[in-house]
């Protein structure tokens, strides 16, 4: 029996906010124009802050056109609207507020079929930062919302959450360190998993510790609890966030056969490689997104199925 690939490749819709947003079409782009099978969807495509009857209706679009063009999607992720304080909030009201939010884009996920929802894990204010005690209540606050959430999910099938680590002390995980300390303390008494949705282009230039800005150190530490993995390229002093150009690719420290064997030397799990491609409103960018995509497809396609 043939041993099934440990990796897949799929898109997060961050392309598509505001661009296309017509489900259809976007979700075409994935399946016909692009041949991904696979889609990690944001909050920003179907805000679940609308009414109910309209998140309906829209989720059967989603799914009818999912059928039509041969995608699944796999995981639902926040996006860039909803990258705001949520759980981290100094307002206990606002928290509630979050907490409910989240307990409907799970609602949204179990009916999209999504194994798994996720987000950074919160983000302090400048006035929080400042002061140790601040951020430490504010940080278990955090992790009681979680958790909280986290029952709900359970209730209601996901099988794990997942929080992506960022490049700042204030947006939590910036550093290898800070990392490890928050996976452990998040899963601690948790209902249900926490995992890491790892990004390459993440972590804090400002570090001491250089293995703190190295994509490769960072995959080999925490490839095993990392089942989502962003992918874009990125350069040295992490101003890239960049698309798998021919141009970009010379500059850049993201090379598809390293990311492969580095997790194959780590674990064995099954992981899904994510392209997470954003595009400025700006000409010609804003016209050549589908153009763009695809190259970076190709650039990865064949090293992550051979």
């Amino acid at each position: 029996m043939k041993k099934p690939h440990q990796f897949s490749l799929g898109i997060n819709t961050g392309f598509a906010v505001n661009r296309y947003s017509e489900h259809e079409e976007w979700i075409r782009i994935v399946g016909d124009s692009l041949g991904l099978r696979y889609a990690q969807i944001t909050a920003d495509m179907l805000n679940v802050s609308l009414p109910a009857d309209i998140i309906i209706s829209e989720t059967k679009a989603i799914l009818k056109n999912c059928k039509k063009y041969n995608v699944k999607i796999n995981s639902s992720f926040t996006g860039a609207f909803t990258r705001v304080n949520h759980l981290a909030h100094p307002n206990p009201e606002i928290r509630k507020y979050w907490i409910l939010w989240f307990k409907k884009f799970v609602d949204l996920s179990v009916d999209l079929g999504c194994t798994s929802m996720g987000s950074h894990f919160g983000i302090f204010t400048k006035f929080d930062e400042t002061s140790l005690s601040r951020r430490n209540e504010r940080r278990r606050q955090n992790i009681e919302g979680w958790h909280e959430i986290a029952d709900y999910a359970k209730q209601k099938g996901l099988q794990y959450l997942t929080w992506e680590p960022m490049s700042i002390s204030r947006e939590q995980g910036e550093t290898l360190l800070e990392t490890q300390r928050l996976q452990k303390d998040v899963n601690d008494n948790a209902p249900l998993p926490f995992k890491l949705c790892l990004d390459v282009d993440h972590g804090n230039i400002m570090s001491e510790n250089k293995d703190d800005t190295d994509p490769y150190v960072w995959l080999k530490e925490f490839c095993h609890e990392s089942p989502l993995i962003h992918l874009k390229q990125s350069s040295e002093n992490k101003s890239g966030h960049w698309p798998f150009t021919k141009e970009n690719n010379k500059l850049g420290r993201i090379i598809p056969e390293k990311v492969i064997s580095t997790i194959k030397e780590n674990t064995d799990q099954p992981i899904e490689l994510i392209l997470e491609l954003s595009f400025r409103e700006r000409e010609p960018s804003d016209s050549t997104v589908v153009e763009v995509l695809k190259e970076s497809v190709d650039y990865w396609r064949e090293i992550v199925l051979q």
